[in-house]
C-alpha cells in the first residue's frame, strides 16, 4: 500500500545525488577515472558492473552511486530497480542521459504491503529526477495501477470479497464520473445464472454479484474489459487440497487487473466507450453449492454440464463475456487466473495470451515487449473443442484429459463471446513466487501494461 506519487519528479536543477550506470564489459574503462580510494571502495563492495549491482563511492565530502546494468545505452523498466531498493533515502539524478523506462521499476521497487503489519524498518522514499516532464503523470499512473493490483491480490479473502471488489469499482465511479450497475444475490438468477450458481454457497456478506461500469462518449468505439473475481476458491465440492487452497486469495487477480486497466483508460482519457464487467463470487462449500453433474443455464442461452466445480472461473466469465458481447464492442479483453496448465507451460512470468485475431495478438505482444510486460501466445485450436462435448448439455465446463488445459479453457470462453468480435484472453498468475528487482514476492500485474499500451496505440486520446 505504497504511495508512488512523489517518487518521480521533474529535474529542475535541484540538488541530487549522482547515479552512474555501467556494465561489466565497460567497468574497467569507466573505473580508470576514479581515484585509488574510490576504486578500493568499490572493490570492497565487490562491485564489478554486474547486473543489478549497487555501489556507493565516496566523493569529497559526499558520495555518488553506481549501478550495474546489462546495457547502459538501452535502459529497461527494471535496470534501476535494485538501486531504488538499496540506496539510502534521498533525491537522485542519472548522470548520463535520462532514466526513461527505468522510472517504472524505480517506483515499483519501493512498493510495500503494510495493511496488517507496520514495516518499521521501511526506508524513506528515494526520489528520481527526470527531464521528461510530460511523461511523469503517465509513469506515476502506471506504477500506481501495478500497485493497486498488488494491493488487491495481497489482501486476504475475508477483506477482499465480492463487496470489497464492488467498493473498488465505486472508487472509479467517483474519481472518473463513471456509471455503475450492480446485480447481486438472487437477482443474478435472471440475467447471470452461472455467476449466481457459483457464488450462491457463500456467506451473505460475500454474496455473489456482477459490477458493470460504463464510461466515455457513446459515439466512441466500445471496448469491454472483463475480470474474473473469484475472491476465494475452495474448489467447491470438488474441493482443493490444503496446499491448493493456500494462495486462493489471489483468484480475483483477473478482476484486479481489469479494475486497474479501467482506471488507466479513464485517467488517460482514451477515445473509447468503456465497459468494465467484474463478476465477483466466492466458490464456497455449503448445502446449496452447485454440484458435479449439474446442468446450468447461462446468459448466452447455452446449457453447461458441470464436470468439475473447480473450473468455476470460466463459468462466471462466460456470463460476463456474453453481456459484454451484447454491446457489440470493437474489442473485448479479459483477465483471469484461470488454469494451472498455463503456469506449467509458461511459468509465473509470462501471462498466457489467447486471441481470435492475429493482429490483436501481435499488437499486445509488441506493446508488452516495449514496456517489459510481454505476454506469450497460446493457440485456440478448434480441434480440441470436441473435448468439451457433453452428453446432456450444450457444453461441459471441464475436459476429461490432461492435455492443453489453458487452450481448452480458452475455447470454453470463446463459446460465450459474440460472433465476429475481436477478443483477447489473458490467463495470468497474478502472483510472483520469488522477488526480483522492482518486483517483490506476492501479488503482481502481468499483461496490464501491455494491454494499456496497446489500447493507447489503437484508440488514442480524446
Amino acid at each position: 500500500m505504497s504511495k508512488t506519487t512523489n517518487l518521480i519528479q521533474a529535474d529542475r536543477g535541484q540538488d541530487a545525488i549522482p547515479i552512474h550506470l555501467v556494465d561489466k564489459d565497460g567497468f574497467e574503462d569507466w573505473a580508470k577515472a576514479l581515484s585509488p580510494g574510490q576504486r578500493a571502495a568499490l572493490g570492497a563492495q565487490k562491485f564489478d558492473g554486474g547486473g543489478h549491482q549497487v555501489g556507493i563511492v565516496p566523493d569529497g565530502d559526499g558520495w555518488f552511486a553506481v549501478g550495474g546494468v546489462a546495457e547502459p545505452d538501452e535502459l529497461s523498466s527494471w535496470c534501476m530497480a535494485k538501486l531504488a531498493e538499496s540506496l539510502p533515502e534521498g533525491t537522485y539524478r542519472l548522470v548520463d542521459g535520462d532514466p526513461g523506462p527505468a522510472v517504472h521499476g524505480w517506483q515499483t521497487a519501493q512498493y510495500r504491503f503494510d495493511r496488517y503489519k507496520e514495516d518499521k524498518d521501511a526506508p524513506e522514499p528515494r526520489i528520481l529526477l527526470t527531464k521528461k516532464v510530460k511523461g511523469i503523470d503517465d509513469a506515476i499512473a502506471e506504477a500506481s495501477a501495478v500497485g493497486l493490483v498488488r494491493d488487491l491480490v495481497n489482501t486476504p479473502a475475508e477483506d477482499m470479497g465480492p463487496a470489497a471488489l464492488e467498493s473498488e469499482c465505486e472508487k472509479l465511479v467517483k474519481k472518473y464520473k463513471a456509471k455503475l450497475k450492480v446485480t447481486k444475490g438472487d437477482a443474478l438468477e435472471q440475467g447471470y445464472p452461472m455467476v449466481h450458481a457459483v457464488g450462491r454457497a457463500a456467506a451473505r456478506h460475500h454474496a455473489p454479484r456482477i459490477m458493470h461500469l460504463t464510461w466515455g462518449k457513446e459515439k466512441d468505439p466500445v471496448v469491454a474489459v472483463v475480470g474474473k473475481g473469484v475472491s476465494f476458491d475452495s474448489g467447491g465440492l470438488d474441493i482443493k487440497s490444503a496446499a491448493g487452497m493456500k494462495l486462493m486469495k489471489k483468484d480475483m487477480g483477473g478482476a484486479a487487473h481489469a479494475i486497474a486497466l479501467a482506471g488507466l483508460v479513464m485517467q488517460a482519457g482514451l477515445s473509447v466507450r468503456l465497459h468494465l464487467l467484474v463478476p465477483a463470487v466466492e466458490n464456497a462449500i455449503s448445502s446449496n453449492a452447485f454440484r458435479p453433474g449439474d446442468v446450468l443455464s447461462s446468459r448466452k442461452g447455452l446449457t453447461v454440464e458441470i464436470g468439475n466445480t473447480d473450473a468455476e472461473g470460466r463459468l462466471i466469465l462466460g456470463d460476463a463475456l456474453a453481456r459484454a458481447s451484447e454491446e457489440e464492442p470493437e474489442l473485448i479483453l479479459d483477465f483471469a487466473t484461470l488454469t494451472g496448465a498455463a503456469r506449467v507451460a509458461l511459468g509465473p512470468d509470462f501471462p498466457a495470451l489467447m486471441a481470435r485475431q492475429d493482429e490483436t495478438a501481435d499488437a499486445l505482444i509488441e506493446a508488452g515487449r516495449s514496456c517489459d510486460d510481454e505476454p506469450w501466445r497460446l493457440p485456440l485450436p478448434e480441434t480440441y473443442a470436441e473435448w468439451l462435448k457433453s452428453d446432456v448439455a450444450d457444453v461441459n465446463n471441464s475436459h476429461g484429459n490432461a492435455f492443453a488445459g489453458a487452450s481448452v479453457a480458452g475455447l470454453f470462453l470463446d463459446k460465450f463471446v459474440g460472433d465476429g468480435i475481436d477478443w483477447a484472453h489473458f490467463d495470468t498468475f497474478a502472483w510472483r513466487p520469488a522477488a526480483k528487482p522492482g518486483r517483490p514476492k506476492g501479488g503482481d500485474a502481468y499483461g496490464l501494461r501491455a494491454s494499456f499500451h496497446m489500447l493507447k496505440a489503437r484508440f488514442g486520446t480524446s
